[in-house]
């Protein structure tokens, strides 16, 4: 099985090289660069049968996207039989449905484009797992929970892991259940058009270290709005986590501010991607 790694996952490249000759995995190299009016090139340089590629997608004019597919397509081309496509942070995962007459459901587009070329998809933690539907071959949500709870082990101590609404119950869950801790969600209820209240379900945080989990950040309002609940609820340490850490601008500044520590994977390369997912990857 070789190992392709798009320019989405160049992040990932020095530890995957360290760690992937205890699974027995070589690299196919491969040559990547842009056309002077900004298109992608890419080209296979060596043989094989079957692959693995590993392609985050989080860049903003999709070029990592299409990469994914000129991969898939340069690969079966130069007759590799099966493809794996690795896609730590999916993009369009969040726009899973029509909410206006006329739209489409762009992450069922994004999943059936991969599947012209890709047998299997392996991605983590979708937004909604449900769309793996979509995905014409077999596909797989892999969970973070394991790395996450390894990273906040000796943090959290007997603390508490928390969602940040309902939806993320069963991430708070699979962390909470490995670590051994109670957990539970935060409550959601608009008092107005412009503002909510958010609450913990019956749980005391009182003296006890919180560890509040999901899938994204992209603002980081809603984390911070949970912090200072928490603070004033009388909780000791708060640390926030999340999958994918899709940050606008300044939101790394304003939840490091509001909590004692801010640490997602590296699904998506950010200055504060400092749990990894890369034995995850290896063990596919």
């Amino acid at each position: 099985m070789k190992i392709v790694l798009g320019s989405g996952a160049q992040h990932l490249k020095n530890e995957i090289e360290e760690k992937s000759q205890s699974y027995k995995k070589e690299f196919l190299e491969v040559e990547i660069k842009k056309f002077p009016d900004g298109e992608k090139y890419v080209r296979v340089l060596g043989e094989g049968e079957e692959a693995i590629i590993v392609q985050s997608t989080y860049s903003p004019q999709d070029e990592h996207l299409i990469e994914l597919l000129l991969l898939g397509d340069a690969l079966k081309e130069k007759g590799f039989k099966k493809l794996i496509a690795v896609v730590p942070y999916l993009a369009y995962s969040r726009q899973d449905r029509v909410t206006k007459d006329g739209e489409p459901i762009s992450v069922r587009a994004v999943m059936k484009a991969i599947g012209i070329y890709y047998d299997e998809l392996y991605v983590f933690d979708l937004h909604n797992p449900k769309t793996l539907e979509f995905f014409p071959g077999k596909a797989v949500n892999l969970s973070p929970a394991r790395a996450i709870a390894s990273y906040f082990k000796d943090k959290l101590g007997e603390g508490i892991v928390l969602a940040p609404d309902k939806g993320a119950l069963e991430r708070a869950r699979a962390v909470a259940e490995i670590l051994g801790v109670e957990f539970s969600h935060f409550e959601k209820k608009r008092i107005s058009p412009t503002e909510v209240q958010m609450t913990p379900v019956d749980i005391d945080v009182t003296g006890k270290n919180v560890l509040i989990v999901d899938d994204i950040i992209s603002t980081g309002g809603t984390m911070i709005r949970a912090a200072n609940i928490l603070k004033e609820m009388g909780a000791k340490k708060i640390y926030v986590t999340a999958t994918h850490g899709v940050f606008a601008k300044g939101a790394i500044e304003r939840v490091s501010k509001a909590v004692d520590e801010l640490a997602v994977t590296n699904t998506i390369p950010t200055p504060v991607s400092k749990i990894s997912i890369v034995p995850d990857i290896l063990k596919l």
